[in-house]
């Protein structure tokens, strides 16, 4: 297909998309269906593609990629993968557009390219999924490949990526009312207006092409689960999400993995094959018209081309699954038992790849803390775009603060971050629609042009400020004493109580973005503060200014905070499997990087205990989790180690947190 044709996409190429909540093993399960469609169509040019900013894809594969799409060694067929870089792919689309693009917006003549710089950088909704949206519409416009498989983000951000044409188009939008000036007064005062750059038009055709390969008839989307009752119900959610937020794609659909479909006399198997059969059930019901396959827990990773075929061929075409994988050699590993550690800075995060309980960690600490130290107050906060909160603590859970487990003084809140910064935006587009009003005359023309394109400018979300605006707002909520415990408090004389910020941060990529994003926000302040300049003698906007000058402070206050020691602290959070502990060496290396302070890694789910001793694929995912431990305790020697032990029952309610609270290991 040639570059003209690019408003034209190859109808032949079929997009087959992964989604789930994380750690459910989309990676896995994508990549095995790539290599059984690769197998089953030998002729056809096969693409398995991974969007998530925290890939773990090569890890799966056992190959080293490259910044480019690899054809992979598997015999008699034509597959290929390509783990997106999405600084690089970024990079590569401004290395080709940045002169069009600065050259168009400053024609406004309120910024100068020098200010616009950082704007096209870092305030684009994503760069994760700008990046994907840029590879993708390149693979679909050059027709090199016959099926992409596309292994996706988790839930939260992945709709973001589906919902990226229309926030693009409003980013089109600025640069079309910032180039439009000189069109305002030639129409006004006479002469001749320079046209609207090619370059809108181009991205604009671009924008739309994507936007209708991502639909119901050039697409598939499969939904992966796991028989946890969290994943379940956000697989709900996601259907939910999907019909209210991108229509235009269908769940085709479902796998339930990390299934015990055939139990032996093991205790803990025999449980879990009672919830694979009860998931099951449950899947049916709800989606009964969507196809259900199921991928079998071997025990151990699924991980090499031969083992990716076998599973592809058990969940894809339902043969038995006879994949064994060879437990690492033993390693001896020394446990002592110990108290959940306290939170003694006002600000902490935990961090993880999706799907590792990040959230039951969550709330766990916060419970501790409260149980044992009666003057703090904790606010527990969830800035996952698919957060899971109200099913930990086995109650509602919404977007204000709210008292759970009975205790006033621990409260609990699911951000919409979205819509938060949407009603800070929408409050600031009304003043300033007041403040710089439309007035008859040339005189009032700047005054008129300059509030279209404020407004524009408010409607572009950078990457991530949604986070950091929720990150305010709780900042806010801490600022003085809150609840009836404390006004009795005060009303005896007594001290208030400490307030404690516990986040419940996005998986890893997204988190990252997070903790660089207070930096970004300065440049996006600035500009906003640099358009109001010229009114500066009109009281709204001299208000809309300091408005917009506090929230820069905030991040360059928050930036400070999450690099000083003593005011914020990290908890890594991680499973005692390869490829987590992978990524989460990763991770630890870029918190690092940041300058930030990661204080401890929680192993969770680890198996104790002598029941695995008579099952075969307990005592092979034991194998696989101490040595997992041993390569941890060699490498973070630095760090405190802690392991929660797995339970047989899912984690939610005061009792079940209890319970769970009593019991925690710390590597020696």
């Amino acid at each position: 297909m040639t570059r003209s044709s690019a408003s034209q996409y190859n109808a032949t190429v079929r997009l087959q998309f992964f989604v789930g909540k994380g750690g459910v093993g989309k990676t896995t399960v994508s990549a095995s269906y790539a290599v059984q469609l690769a197998r089953s169509h030998p002729r056809a040019r096969v693409l398995v593609l991974s969007t998530d900013p925290a890939h773990s894809l090569a890890d799966v594969l056992e190959l080293r990629l490259g910044s480019k799409p690899d054809r992979l060694p598997l015999r008699g067929a034509r597959l290929f993968a390509w783990q997106v870089d999405a600084q690089k792919e970024f990079g590569k689309f401004l290395g080709r557009q940045r002169d069009a693009i600065l050259d168009l917006a400053a024609s406004a003549s309120i910024f100068s390219r020098k200010e616009l710089e950082p704007l096209l950088d870092t305030t684009l909704p994503g760069m994760a999924e700008v990046a994907a949206l840029l590879a993708l519409h390149e693979l679909l416009e050059s027709g090199d490949y016959d099926h992409i498989v596309v292994d996706t983000a988790p839930l939260g951000h992945t709709l973001r990526l589906f919902q990226l044409p229309d926030h693009l188009a409003r980013f089109l939008n600025f640069l079309e009312t910032a180039a439009s000036r000189d069109q305002v007064l030639a129409q006004t005062f006479g002469g001749r207006a320079t046209p609207i750059p090619a370059v809108v038009s181009d991205w604009a055709r671009m924008v739309e092409s994507v936007r209708s390969a991502l639909s119901a008839s050039h697409a598939g989307l499969t939904v992966v689960t796991t028989p946890e009752r969290f994943a379940l119900n956000e697989s709900l959610r996601a259907a939910q999400w999907m019909a209210k937020a991108v229509p235009r794609m269908k769940i085709s659909g479902l796998v339930l993995n990390r299934a015990v479909t055939h139990a032996s006399a093991c205790a803990r198997c025999k449980r879990r094959a009672q919830a694979a059969r009860s998931a099951a059930q449950f899947l049916r019901r709800k989606f009964p018209r969507l196809p259900l396959a199921v991928g079998q827990d071997p025990g151990g990773p699924i991980m090499g081309l031969p083992a990716l075929a076998a599973f592809g061929a058990h969940i894809f075409r339902r043969r038995k699954l006879t994949l064994e994988p060879k437990p690492p050699r033993s390693a001896r590993i020394k446990l002592e038992p110990v108290s959940w550690p306290l939170l003694d800075t006002p600000l902490s995060l935990t961090v993880g790849k999706g799907g590792v309980g990040k959230t039951t960690i969550s709330a766990a600490l916060a419970v501790h803390q409260r149980a044992h130290r009666k003057d703090d107050a904790m606010v527990i906060c969830s800035t996952d775009p698919a957060p899971s909160l109200d099913d930990v603590f086995g109650t509602e859970v919404d977007d204000q603060p709210r008292p759970v487990l009975g205790d006033p003084a621990l409260r609990a809140l699911e951000m919409d971050s979205v819509a938060e910064f949407e009603r800070w935006s929408a409050e600031l587009k009304e003043r300033v629609a007041e403040a710089l009003s439309p007035q008859a005359g040339a005189l009032h023309l700047d005054l008129s042009f300059d509030r279209r394109l404020i407004i524009a400018l408010l409607d572009v979300v950078p990457p991530g400020v949604d986070e950091i605006f929720a990150l305010f707002r709780i900042r806010d909520l801490l600022a003085g004493p809150r609840g009836a415990k404390t006004k009795a408090k005060k009303a005896r004389g007594a001290a208030p109580f400490r307030q404690r910020l516990l986040v419940d941060m996005a998986p890893t990529g997204h988190a990252l973005e997070l903790l660089r994003m207070p930096q970004r926000m300065l440049h996006w302040t600035r500009l906003l503060l640099k358009s109001l300049a010229p009114h500066r003698k009109l009281p709204l906007a001299l208000d809309l200014a300091v408005e917009i000058a506090q929230v820069e402070v905030q991040a360059r206050e928050l930036a400070q905070a999450l690099r000083t020691r003593g005011r914020s602290a990290i908890f890594t959070v991680m499973l005692p499997e390869p490829l987590p502990d992978r990524e989460t060496g990763r991770l630890l290396d870029a918190v690092d990087d940041l300058g930030a302070s990661a204080r401890a890694i929680f192993v969770n789910r680890v198996l104790m205990g002598r029941e695995p001793a008579g099952c075969p694929r307990c005592r092979r995912a034991q194998a696989w989790q101490m040595a997992t431990l041993a390569g941890l305790r060699r490498r973070y020697r630095g760090r405190e180690l802690y392991c929660a032990a797995e339970f047989g029952h899912e984690l939610a309610g005061a009792q079940a947190l209890k319970e769970f609270i009593r019991q925690l290991w710390r590597v020696v």
